[in-house]
């Protein structure tokens, strides 16, 4: 924000708000030259912090609230389309919205959106594991095109779901002897798995996941996740569950080949 106010020498504000919710939500004041807030709630909207144990988030936090964002006024959605059971896991009882964004009040009643609300899992040994955040961590490696990382309560190590980005893949195939080979092939090959294994975990390393965090065995595939076979939501967001049911058995042979 501060860049881009020197380079364009026009006010410029930043808003929050969401398509379930109508949009625009928050929107920081005329005047206002503080970056990284969003503003205070817009007069359509009513806005509270709900207490999120697992992630260490609750409204009593000091020295600033903090917590998932809710909504809740004429500006929010009354439903998902013929959709019941996803209306109900996002729309409470008293009309609130969950949005899945944390967020936190600063000292002037601004909105500070700090984090999202992540599938948590705790591992055999105790710690507890964000899959999101080691995703989006290990998605910017430039072999990586979509990753999905699975841990188990049961279980002290992470496995994950690997597809190839098809751009980088062939090249590297190329300088690694393997230049005749389709990506479909290329994605079964032992080599390639061997090699993103070894990259993922020193890329994750060098990006500071800890050791727990690190992937112990992948599963490489070529079938993008999408909409179309189930593994997407249609904003794009990974179907956690259908996901472990549909590589149910590669996950199995992980661990297996760990053990």
């Amino acid at each position: 924000m501060d860049f881009l106010r020197i380079c364009f020498s026009a006010d410029l504000y930043e808003g929050y708000g969401q398509t379930e919710q109508a949009a625009g939500l928050t929107m920081s004041y005329k005047g206002d030259l503080t970056s990284g807030q969003v503003g205070p709630p817009q007069l359509c909207v009513e806005v509270k912090l709900r207490d999120i144990p697992g992630m260490n988030y609750t409204s009593q936090d000091k020295p600033l609230p903090r917590g998932e964002i809710m909504l809740r006024g004429h500006s929010v959605f009354q439903g998902y389309y013929k959709s019941p059971k996803q209306t109900e896991e996002t729309l409470d009882a008293d009309g609130w919205a969950g949005t899945g964004d944390i967020g936190q009040w600063d000292e002037r009643g601004r909105l500070v959106v700090i984090d999202r609300v992540k599938n948590i899992f705790k591992l055999a040994q105790g710690e507890y594991i964000a899959p999101e955040k080691i995703e989006s961590v290990l998605a910017k490696h430039y072999l990586v095109a979509q990753i999905f990382v699975y841990g188990h309560s049961l279980k002290a190590t992470l496995v994950g779901v690997v597809v190839p980005d098809t751009e980088t893949l062939k090249p590297w195939a190329n300088e690694n002897g393997l230049r005749d080979k389709s990506f479909e092939e290329l994605c079964r090959e032992p080599l390639v798995k061997v090699t993103l294994l070894k990259e993922l975990a020193d890329f994750g390393r060098e990006a500071d996941l800890k050791g727990f965090e690190i992937l112990k065995n992948i599963h490489v595939t070529a079938e993008q996740f999408s909409i179309e076979n189930d593994l997407l939501t249609p904003t794009f967001k990974l179907k956690r569950h259908t996901a472990k049911e549909k590589y149910q058995e590669d996950i199995d042979r992980m661990y297996s080949e760990i053990e």
